[in-house]
C-alpha cells in the first residue's frame, strides 16, 4: 500500500485545492478573485498526476508480478532463495523504506486531509494586530472628490487613506459607512478593521478605524457602521493614526464571501 503514498498525496492536495476553488467561495479567504483560474487547472492537475501515478503503479506491480510466476514455474526454489535474502519491505525494526519510502511518510497526508475537509478559516483580528503597527509613509495629497449623497459607502483602505493623508478633508462633513470585524485593545478601545491583500493572504495589511460611542460587538464578529469622521491630528502624522469615526449606528453583518480588500 506504501507504493500508493506519492499518488494518494497528489489525489489529496488537488482535491483539496479543487474543493475550495471550483465548488464554491473558500478560496477568496487566501487569494484575489483574479487567482481561481489557476488553482482550479492546478488542482485539476494534480488529481490527474496522482491517477496516472496509482495507474503506473499498478500497471508495474502486476508486470512484476507475473514476471516473478513465470520465474518461479521454471525454478521453484526461487521463492524461497527470495524470502530468506530480502525478507519483507520493513526489514528487520519494521521501520524499512521499501521502494515508496518510509511509512512516516503517510503522515504527510494528514496537512492535506486537514485542508480538504476543515479549511482554515480567513485571517483576522490576530493577524491585524500583528501588523498594526507597521504604516507606510505615502505622503499628504489632495484625494478627488467622495460621491455625492449620504451615507457613503467607503473600503475601510480609501477611508483610512484619506482620513491620514488627504490635506483637503474630503471627508469632513460628510456620513460614511464601512464594514469590517471588530478588533479590540486591551484598554477597550476597539476598532473596525478589514485586512488589505494585493496577490494573497499572505500578504496581508491592515486598515481599521476606532469607533467612538457605540458599545463593542464581540471580537472577530463583522458588523457596518455608519457614522462621521472624527478628526485627530495633523494630516500624515503619527496622531491622525488610526482614524477616528464617531458611531450613528453599528450593525452585526455576515461575513462576506471575499473578506479582504484589493491593496
Amino acid at each position: 500500500m506504501r507504493r500508493y503514498g506519492p499518488a494518494v498525496l497528489l489525489v489529496l492536495v488537488g482535491a483539496a485545492i479543487l474543493r475550495v476553488s471550483l465548488f464554491g467561495e473558500l478560496y477568496l479567504r487566501y487569494v484575489q478573485s483574479g487567482l481561481r483560474p489557476y488553482l482550479v487547472v492546478s488542482g485539476a492537475a494534480l488529481v490527474l498526476l496522482g491517477t496516472a501515478s496509482a495507474v503506473m503503479t499498478t500497471r508495474v506491480e502486476d508486470e512484476h508480478a507475473l514476471d516473478h510466476e513465470h520465474a518461479l514455474d521454471h525454478d521453484p526454489a526461487l521463492d524461497h532463495r527470495d524470502r530468506h535474502e530480502h525478507g519483507d519491505d520493513e526489514g528487520p525494526t519494521g521501520h524499512g523504506h521499501g521502494p515508496a519510502g518510509p511509512r512516516v511518510a503517510w503522515f504527510l497526508t494528514l496537512p492535506a486531509l486537514a485542508l480538504l475537509l476543515f479549511p482554515p478559516p480567513a485571517l483576522g483580528s490576530y493577524s491585524a494586530e500583528r501588523e498594526a503597527g507597521r504604516r507606510a509613509d505615502r505622503g499628504v495629497g489632495t484625494f478627488p472628490a467622495l460621491p455625492s449623497g449620504n451615507p457613503v459607502d467607503l473600503a475601510l483602505g480609501e477611508f483610512g487613506s484619506r482620513a491620514v493623508y488627504d490635506s483637503g478633508r474630503s471627508l469632513e462633513g460628510r456620513t460614511v459607512r464601512l464594514t469590517g470585524f471588530v478588533t479590540r485593545d486591551d484598554d477597550g478601545t476597539w476598532y473596525v478593521t478589514r485586512l488589505l491583500v494585493s496577490c494573497c493572504a499572505a500578504d496581508a495589511t491592515t486598515a481599521k478605524a476606532e469607533v467612538r460611542g457605540a458599545p463593542a460587538p464581540p471580537v472577530d464578529s463583522w458588523v457596518t457602521v455608519t457614522g462621521t469622521w472624527h478628526p485627530e491630528g495633523e494630516p500624515g502624522s503619527a496622531a491622525a493614526w488610526p482614524p477616528v469615526v464617531d458611531a450613528r449606528s453599528v450593525g452585526r453583518v455576515p461575513q462576506p464571501d471575499n473578506p479582504y480588500e484589493k491593496r
